[in-house]
């Protein structure tokens, strides 16, 4: 399963959350991240996903081939809701805290996950979150 560099896969069911993983796995091998990269970028895109599906009420990820300024290849995934947004987004940030029953480690987790991490919510305006991985 493969989605085209640029083009949106929706994020509607907990299927899709399987198929985000599938997708960002083949993206990682074809931009040459090691074994372990692929495996922190799409542990990282599980959670993002699931986040988008589950607070978001759904939403679309963006996968991309990117370069970085060092001209190192890498992915970058852009995740988007239209959801409530994020009250707190420091407070969100921060380990051990979750909006539900969750162990608290979604965002932090990917954030750590990656090389690079950027969010942007409002209230009410939903919440878009881009990661990217590069090769070594």
């Amino acid at each position: 399963m493969t989605t085209p560099s640029g083009e949106e896969m929706p994020i509607a069911s907990s299927d899709d959350v399987v198929r985000v993983r599938q997708v960002v796995r083949a993206a990682a091998a074809a931009a040459g991240l090691s074994l372990v990269d692929q495996t922190k970028l799409v542990t990282a895109a599980s959670e993002l996903a699931r986040n988008t599906y589950a607070h978001g009420g759904g939403g679309a990820m963006r996968v991309e081939r990117a370069t970085g300024e060092d001209g190192r290849k890498g992915v970058r995934l852009v995740f988007t809701d239209e959801g409530p947004g994020i009250a707190d987004v420091d407070r969100a940030l921060s380990e051990g805290w979750s909006s539900g029953t969750g162990l608290g480690l979604g965002l932090p987790g990917a954030r750590q996950l990656c090389d690079e991490f950027g969010l942007r919510s409002e209230a009410g305006g939903g919440t878009t979150v881009t990661v990217a991985k590069w090769t070594r």
